[in-house]
C-alpha cells in the first residue's frame, strides 16, 4: 500500500515536471522561432532578387552571427545562471540588478563589433572569399549594424523574463514584430527598390520595434514589480564576477555556432563558390529554424534546473533533468521526420534555381540525423546553463568541435571531395562527441552539491559594501541596547 501510495506521488511530480517544461519550451521555441524568422525571411526575399545577391546576404548572415549575435547571445546567457538561481532562491531585486548589468556589457561590446562589421568587405576579402560575394555582403552587413545593438539590449530583456517563466508576453511581441518585419521587407526591399540593403535595414528596424514593445512590458506591467525597480548604481558593482561567467556563457555558444559559420566560409573555397555557399547557407538556416525547438527545451530545462538548485531543491533538479531529455528524445523524432517528408519542396522557399533546389533536397536526410543530435546536446547544454558549469561546456565544445569536428569536416570535403555533405558529416562527429562528453557530466552530478552551490552564489552576489557597512552599523545599535 505505502510503495503504491509512492508510486502515485512519482508520477504526480512527473506530471507536473512535464508541464512546467511544456509550458516554458513551446512558447520559448515560438520565439526563438520567430526571432530567427527575421533574417531568414530577409534571406528570402533577397533570393528572389538573384543568385548573387542571395549569396552575399547569405555570407553577410553568415558573418553577422559569427562575429556579432552569437557572442551577445552567450553574454546574455549568463543570465540564464544568475537570474535563474536567484528567482528560486526569492531573491526578486537582484534579477533586475543583474539584467542592467548585462546590458552594460552587451553594448559596450556592441561598438566594438560594429567596427568589425563595418569592414566586412575587407575582411571576407582578406580570407580569400569570392570578391563580388564579398562586396554584396559588405553592404549588407552595413545597413545591419543598427541591429546589433537592439540585439544585444532584447537578449538581456528576454532573459529576465523568461528565468521568472514569464513568456507568453514575449510571444506577442515577437508575433508583432515578425508580421512587421515582412511588411517592412516587401517595401523596402520590392516597393522602394532597395533590393538586400532594403531586406538588411529591415532587419535593423525589426529588432529595434522588438525592444521597444519588450520594454514596454517590463516598465508597466505588475508581473515585474518586485524585479524591476528602476535602474541602479549597484548594476556598477561585480562586474568581474559576471565576467567570469558571461565569458564562458558566450564562448559555450560560439564555439559551437563559429563551427557553422566555419563551414559557409570553407564552402566560398569549394568548386563552384556561388553554389556551395548558397545551399551551405540555406542548410544553415534550415537548421537554424529546426533549432528552435530543441532551443525552447533547452531553455526550458536551464530554467527549472537554476529555480530548482536555487531554491535548494536537488530532487526537483534531478527530476527536471530526467523528464527533459526523455522530451529531448520525442522532439528529435519529430525533428527527423518532419524534415525528410519535406525534403523535396524546401528548397523553393529559398530559391528558383533548380540545382540549389536539387542540391537541398540531397541535404535535407543529413540535416535530419544532425537536428536529432542537436536536440539531445541542447538539452544538456541547458542543465549545465542552470547549474553554471559554462566553462566546463566551452572546454567540451572547443574540443568536440575543434579537435574532431572541424578536422573531420575537411577531410571529407576537400580531400574525400564530398563538398558540403563532408563538411555537414564533420558537424554530426562533434555532436556526437559532446553528447558523449555531457553525458558523463550529468550522470556523475552530486545535486545536493549543486544545490548548495547555488545558494552560495546567490548569497554572495546580495552582499555589496553598502549592505555589509548597513549591517555592521544595525549589529553595533543592537549591542547597546541593554
Amino acid at each position: 500500500m505505502i510503495e503504491k501510495k509512492k508510486m502515485t506521488i512519482e508520477r504526480k511530480q512527473v506530471i507536473a515536471e512535464v508541464k512546467k517544461q511544456l509550458w516554458l519550451a513551446v512558447p520559448m521555441s515560438c520565439i526563438g522561432l520567430l526571432q530567427y524568422s527575421l533574417q531568414t525571411i530577409s534571406v528570402m526575399f533577397v533570393g528572389h532578387v538573384g543568385t548573387l545577391p542571395l549569396s552575399g546576404a547569405s555570407m553577410a548572415t553568415s558573418f553577422a552571427s559569427l562575429t556579432g549575435f552569437n557572442l551577445l547571445m552567450g553574454i546574455a546567457s549568463a543570465l540564464d545562471t544568475f537570474c535563474g538561481q536567484s528567482n528560486g532562491a526569492g531573491q526578486f531585486h537582484m534579477l533586475g540588478i543583474y539584467m542592467q548589468r548585462s546590458m552594460l556589457v552587451v553594448s559596450i561590446v556592441s561598438v566594438f563589433l560594429s567596427i568589425i562589421w563595418a569592414n566586412t568587405e575587407s575582411i571576407l576579402v582578406f580570407m580569400h572569399q569570392d570578391k563580388a560575394i564579398s562586396k554584396e555582403a559588405g553592404s549588407y552587413a552595413f545597413f545591419m549594424i543598427p541591429s546589433l545593438f537592439a540585439y544585444g539590449l532584447l537578449q538581456c530583456i528576454l532573459k529576465f523574463l523568461q528565468t521568472q517563466n514569464i513568456v507568453l508576453p514575449m510571444v506577442l511581441t515577437s508575433g508583432i514584430t515578425a508580421l512587421i518585419h515582412i511588411l517592412l521587407c516587401w517595401v523596402l526591399v520590392f516597393q522602394i527598390k532597395l533590393g538586400s540593403k532594403g531586406a538588411a535595414l529591415s532587419n535593423s528596424i525589426s529588432y529595434w520595434v522588438n525592444v521597444l514593445l519588450i520594454s514596454l512590458y517590463v516598465k508597466f506591467s505588475s508581473s515585474c514589480k518586485q524585479t524591476w525597480t528602476g535602474f541602479s548604481k549597484r548594476a556598477l558593482h561585480s562586474l568581474f564576477d559576471f565576467l567570469k561567467l558571461a565569458v564562458p556563457s558566450a564562448l559555450m555558444i560560439c564555439l559551437k555556432v563559429w563551427t557553422f559559420e566555419l563551414m559557409v566560409l570553407m564552402s566560398g573555397l569549394l568548386p563552384n563558390p556561388v553554389l556551395e555557399t548558397s545551399v551551405l547557407s540555406i542548410c544553415l538556416n534550415t537548421f537554424g529554424l529546426a533549432w528552435m525547438i530543441p532551443f525552447g527545451c533547452s531553455a526550458a530545462v536551464s530554467i527549472r534546473v537554476s529555480n530548482e538548485v536555487g531554491g535548494g531543491n536537488p530532487e526537483g533538479a534531478s527530476l527536471a533533468v530526467r523528464m527533459a531529455l526523455s522530451l529531448a528524445f520525442i522532439e528529435g523524432a519529430f525533428l527527423v521526420s518532419t524534415m525528410i517528408l519535406l525534403r523535396n519542396v524546401w528548397g523553393h522557399l529559398y530559391s528558383d534555381d533548380k540545382q540549389v533546389i536539387k542540391y537541398i533536397s540531397y541535404m535535407m536526410p543529413i540535416l535530419a540525423l544532425s537536428s536529432f543530435l542537436d536536440a539531445i546536446q541542447s538539452t544538456l547544454s541547458g542543465v549545465l546553463a542552470g547549474c553554471g558549469w559554462q566553462k566546463i561546456g566551452a572546454y567540451v565544445n572547443l574540443g568536440s568541435f575543434y579537435i574532431v569536428g572541424v578536422p573531420c569536416a575537411v577531410a571529407l570535403a576537400f580531400f574525400l571531395h564530398m563538398r558540403d555533405m563532408g563538411l555537414w558529416l564533420g558537424i554530426i562527429s562533434a555532436f556526437i562527441v559532446q553528447i558523449l562528453l555531457y553525458t558523463i557530466f550529468t550522470i556523475r552530478t552530486n545535486w545536493e552539491e549543486e544545490a548548495g552551490k547555488a545558494q552560495s552564489r546567490v548569497e554572495q552576489s546580495t552582499v555589496t559594501p553598502a549592505t555589509t557597512l548597513r549591517d555592521s552599523i544595525s549589529s553595533q545599535k543592537l549591542e547597546q541596547i541593554p
